[in-house]
């Protein structure tokens, strides 16, 4: 099993959802963030003033699947998510030993489906 996590624009997620629910996937959780990288953030303008704002807003989605189910997840996104601008955002894949359902005490990929 394998843990995706992506960092993704908040207005490209009903597209990257809906593709990863055509790919099957039904569970994932999502958090709200705030980053900085190559983007280096904006000028905002209020009431007149210019402040900068150097935490922008994304959104980061975890999963946990099975092995291979890893490549087409990753070109949901990669397709989905891309805007062609910096701060398009990052995928990272970890390796996950061990799943348990709490509940039913399923363990492995079962508890995860």
């Amino acid at each position: 099993m394998k843990k995706i996590e992506a960092i993704i624009r908040p207005e490209v997620f009903g597209a990257v959802r809906d593709g990863l629910a055509q790919e099957g996937i039904a569970g994932l959780s999502v958090s709200e963030i705030a980053g900085c990288g190559r983007q280096l953030g904006r000028t905002g303008l209020f009431r007149g003033n210019t402040y900068e704002i150097e935490f922008l807003p994304k959104l980061k989605l975890e999963m946990i699947v099975d092995d291979e189910k890893v490549d087409p997840i990753v070109a949901v996104i990669l397709r989905d998510a891309a805007t062609g601008k910096v701060g398009d955002g990052k995928i990272f894949i970890y390796p996950v030993e061990q799943a348990i359902r709490i509940r039913t005490k399923e363990v492995g990929s079962i508890a995860v489906e």
